[in-house]
């Protein structure tokens, strides 16, 4: 296990009350967001990363089943990783792809979740992509919401992003480091409040003003158009 990634109660020294518990309500309002609004966006995207392939499986698996996805980007990983895997159409192929127009994989190394965002950031603006849904595992899965907000954000670009967890148990060993959920979220946490500071992700007010919009411009994406009215 890698104990970088494991972090304790000494190493939120400095954190105050109020910044918890702005990071509840950013992973509260972020994680009950509808996951069924991913069955009308218009892209699917997946981080890769931790030699987590079931990110990947799962990925191919709703991609497959939901003909009216027009595209699925798949963000590349960090090489530095010992469980790093070069992302090719045959791997996915492997994987249970088959509809291929529409896929797009990140050429480029991305040894950070920012570098992934802004990555989504170009696909969302090349290609005109409306809408999109975020494949990534639940301890992860707030931190690059946030990031990709943020990137987006930057560009002047706004659009509904759905997270879309992947159905995996929080006690499953992640390959790259043997740690399981329960063991990463403290360090998902103290990134989050770092990056913050640093400008990587959205900050609680721009998550706040982002849902506001969200609520009220997508609301039958969000609960459906019979519900919406």
């Amino acid at each position: 296990m890698n104990p970088a990634r494991i972090l304790r109660e000494e190493d939120f020294a400095g954190c105050t009350a109020g910044q918890f518990l702005e990071l509840l309500k950013a992973l509260t309002v972020i994680l009950t967001l509808p996951h069924s609004a991913a069955d009308h966006v218009d892209a699917l995207v997946v981080a890769t990363g931790q030699g987590e392939e079931w990110r990947l499986t799962q990925a191919v698996r709703t991609w497959e089943a939901n003909p009216k996805l027009r595209h699925l980007l798949v963000a590349n990983g960090n090489p530095a990783e010992k469980t790093y895997a070069e992302i090719t159409l045959d791997h996915l192929r492997s994987l249970g792809l088959r509809r291929v127009e529409g896929v797009h994989v990140q050429a480029e190394a991305a040894p950070n979740t920012g570098l992934q965002a802004a990555w989504v950031a170009d696909q969302v603006q090349a290609r005109g992509i409306t809408s999109l849904a975020l494949t990534v595992s639940p301890y992860h899965l707030a931190r690059v919401y946030l990031t990709v907000l943020k990137a987006v954000t930057r560009r002047g670009v706004r659009l509904p992003i759905i997270p879309l967890p992947v159905a995996v148990s929080p006690d499953t060993p992640v390959p790259e480091t043997g740690a399981t959920a329960y063991d990463l979220v403290p360090g998902e946490a103290r990134r989050i409040l770092a990056y913050m500071d640093e400008g990587w992700v959205a900050t609680p007010a721009e998550l706040q003003e982002y849902l506001r919009w969200l609520w009220s411009r997508h609301r039958a994406l969000l609960v459906g158009p019979d519900r919406a009215r």
